[in-house]
Parts: structure tokens; C-alpha cells; sequence
């Protein structure tokens, strides 16, 4: 989700309420978690980690909690996104307390 609020921002296509959301919530989650690319500058490095993706553990019900308002701006801009819970993601790349980065499974 951050990914693609982000992406947006750096589109010009928030308001100025959504931006300072997506400023003040940003700053929030670097004060709060590590973010995997200061472990691993490589972990979503396209060539290395094809698809790679965050996923939050279930018990970090406290990083959930500030998702609402990233949903909201993407509901508000058309970005279909929706909540995926699983016990086997894909390959596990990075792993802390809060989250794991995996790659996914490859089917079909």
C-alpha cells in the first residue's frame, strides 16, 4: 500500500489533505518499523526479488491500525487493492518481528 499511495504522490495526484496524510502516516511507520531496505538494500531489487512484496504478521495489529486512511486514498483515486491473509505467501526474503518480504510462489 505504500507503494502505491506513493506512486501516486509522486504523480501529483493527491490533494494537499491526502499528502499530508501520506507524510505524517510515512514518517510515522519509519519511526515505528524498520523498513526491510535498511537490512537488505537488495530485497526489492526487481532482478534479484522478482515481485517481492511486504506483508504484514498478524500480530503487528498495531501497523494495521493507520491502513485505513491509505485505503481511503486509494479508493478515492480508483486503485483496486484488496486485504490477503495467508500462512504460506511465498519464499520468505527478509523476516522481522512485524513483517516478512517474500517472493511469491510462481503457479501455473
Amino acid at each position: 500500500m505504500f507503494g502505491l499511495v506513493n506512486g501516486l504522490a509522486a504523480q501529483g495526484r493527491l490533494s494537499d489533505a491526502e499528502e499530508r496524510f501520506r507524510r505524517e502516516n510515512n514518517a510515522w511507520y519509519e519511526a515505528n518499523f524498520t523498513n526491510p531496505v535498511t537490512v537488505d538494500p537488495t530485497v526489492y531489487d526487481r532482478s534479484i526479488n522478482p515481485r517481492a512484496a511486504a506483508w504484514f504478521k498478524l500480530s503487528a495489529g498495531h501497523l494495521m491500525q493507520r491502513m485505513s486512511g491509505y485505503l481511503s486514498i486509494l479508493a478515492a483515486h480508483d486503485v483496486e487493492c484488496m486485504r490477503l491473509e495467508s500462512t504460506d505467501p511465498g519464499r520468505i526474503i527478509y523476516e522481522d518481528n512485524e513483517q516478512v518480504v517474500v517472493v511469491p510462489h510462481v503457479t501455473g
